[in-house]
């Protein structure tokens, strides 16, 4: 049984997984029996009821009361029950304990960010303490996205100018996958980030010094893994070809021509400020669509991309 639950519906990682499964796996196999059970009495009524002799009628029959009342009440109290089991559940994984940590989730095309209680913000990258609650409070920037992490066993649409929650209590430490489960553009397939449920004492330690590849990996690569992870990849190409936003290939060093009429060659300061302050200076030919990245790369990261950049000759 566990691994045709696991087959249908893969891993479980929070607390509140199993009840879903549960319930979930309990209408599969009373929709099996039902589906049984009617198939064979159709069977059955269309053989014993079957036309013999030409010229007999089938006898009349009239109605029962005992079994009428009978398929109608039985049903009636298995729906009932169902309803009253899944509303218990609803109201346990939609409750947040007092304890829970609180991470605001802004969803914008085609990227998450996430932001701590003490100010840190991430691009792609959730991070939890394993076996503590977590209240996530979700709101979007521009569309109608869906915030769904399949293992914890929670969805829920992330609504423009609107918050809403969403909690759960990781138990499986590791990394998993988060979706965007509503579709919202060019890029929706593309919109995933990282969920990862770390020890008590790996989460404190990221929460002080970051994400421990980054001391250690050259530029050009933390560069290349900024593009690919946090949402770069979705506007801006790498081959020349024109995208939501100018591709990488060739920037550095080229001179852009602005909407206002001026024009800059592109160093390092340029960069910095299109990714901190997008607005200030709009590529003509392109609208002006690129959200700002202000306070959501740590230096490594920043040094990183311009690195990639200028690498892309």
């Amino acid at each position: 049984m566990d691994s045709i639950r696991h087959w249908m519906l893969g891993p479980q990682g929070s607390a509140h997984a199993n009840d879903v499964d549960v319930l979930y796996m309990f209408l599969v196999w009373l929709s099996v029996f039902f589906f049984a059970l009617i198939v064979f009495l159709t069977v059955y009524f269309a053989w014993k009821y079957r036309r013999t002799k030409e010229g007999v009628l089938t006898p009349n029959i009239s109605h029962n009361l005992a079994l009428e009342l009978l398929w109608s009440v039985i049903p009636l109290i298995i729906v009932m029950g169902i309803f009253f089991w899944g509303f218990n559940d609803y109201v346990r994984a939609s409750v947040a304990p007092n304890d829970a940590i609180e991470i605001h989730v802004t969803a914008k095309k085609w990227l998450w960010t996430f932001e701590y209680a003490d100010g840190t913000r991430t691009i792609g990258n959730l991070h939890v303490p394993v076996n503590r609650p977590v209240r996530l409070i979700l709101t979007s920037e521009d569309v109608l996205h869906d915030f769904y992490i399949p293992s914890m066993r929670q969805k829920n649409d992330v609504i423009p100018g609107r918050f809403v929650e969403l909690t759960f209590t990781p138990t499986v430490a590791g990394r998993h996958q988060v979706f965007c489960a509503e579709y919202c553009g060019k890029s929706h397939s593309d919109m995933m980030a990282n969920l990862f449920v770390d020890s008590p004492e790996v989460y404190q330690k990221w929460l002080e010094e970051g994400d421990p590849e980054l001391q250690t990996m050259p530029p050009v690569e933390v560069g290349k893994m900024v593009y690919e992870n946090k949402g770069c990849n979705s506007c801006h190409s790498i081959d020349g070809s024109r995208n939501t936003g100018p591709s990488f290939k060739g920037l550095y060093g080229r001179v852009e021509k602005f909407t206002d009429g001026s024009s800059i060659t592109v160093d390092e300061n340029y960069i910095m400020e299109s990714i901190n302050n997008p607005q200030a200076k709009i590529v003509a030919g392109y609208e002006p669509v690129m959200p700002t990245f202000q306070g959501l790369l740590r230096t490594p990261e920043l040094r990183g991309i311009i690195a990639y950049i200028k690498e892309l000759k």
